[in-house]
């Protein structure tokens, strides 16, 4: 299983997580597009540091909402939520082919990744933006228990996926990430790693309500906002093997 971190996401003169210190302990960044977070710079130094150490690239396009961290949903047409990927991918594409890499999947950021697990018209034109895209690129999406509908969705577009588990969240019993306005919602510490090593050798996490549910994970999202961050990460690594 892989590890994927949002990466990217500082801005002009204000610095938004630790990117120098996680990027050596995962395989695949998700890098912020503009329209969240990240400016050409930072892009640019993000792509780097990838090269640098040989991490898979992915876009991390977002709602055009800078103000709010791209968190709010916003009400966009099917041809708006095409043309606002594309616009974003296409950049991080570009760049990243100046740089010598090429990008490989695309994971939404924030409201609109919400949205487009919990709304089939938004899943719909995200995977319309991905089809139609010059070239082949895979979606990262929510590892859910009714993740095989989203498999077949997304196949009559031609789109393959890739389906994330996150290591600091609760799940609930049909596979949804527990808000993070209820306690518990969010692990730390021990729990988080136990529920990491029940993921990888038995394909399970135990729900918020106790119950045993089987993800099929390809990847394991973490995060890099601070040391203790980073030092989990590396615990996580450790479980992987």
């Amino acid at each position: 299983m892989k590890l994927n971190c949002d990466l990217g996401e500082s801005f002009g003169s204000w610095q938004m997580g630790l990117d120098d210190d996680v990027m050596p302990h995962i395989d695949m960044a998700n890098i912020a597009c503009g329209f969240h977070a990240g400016d050409a710079d930072v892009i640019a130094r993000t792509l780097t540091l990838a090269k640098q150490h040989g991490v898979t690239i992915g876009a991390h396009p977002s709602y055009p909402d800078l103000q709010g961290f791209g968190r709010r949903s916003m009400a966009l047409s099917h041809s708006e939520i095409i043309n606002t990927l594309r616009y974003q991918i296409a950049a991080l594409d570009g760049m990243a082919l100046s740089a010598g890499l090429s990008l490989s999947y695309v994971k939404p950021h924030g409201a609109l990744y919400n949205d487009m697990m919990s709304k089939p018209l938004v899943f719909d034109a995200v995977l319309d933006a991905i089809a139609g895209f010059y070239k082949p690129l895979k979606l990262m999406i929510l590892a859910t228990a009714d993740q095989q509908h989203f498999s077949n969705v997304a196949a009559e577009k031609g789109v393959d996926l890739l389906f994330e588990a996150f290591a600091d969240r609760r799940y609930t019993d049909d596979g949804q990430l527990t808000p993070r306005s209820q306690s518990g919602a969010v692990l730390h510490g021990v729990k988080l790693l136990t529920q990491v090593a029940q993921l990888v050798k038995q394909g399970t996490v135990t729900t918020d309500s106790g119950k045993q549910l089987a993800l099929k994970a390809d990847t394991l999202c973490v995060h890099g906002d601070n040391k203790a961050a980073i030092a989990q990460i590396q615990q996580i690594r450790a479980l992987l093997g």
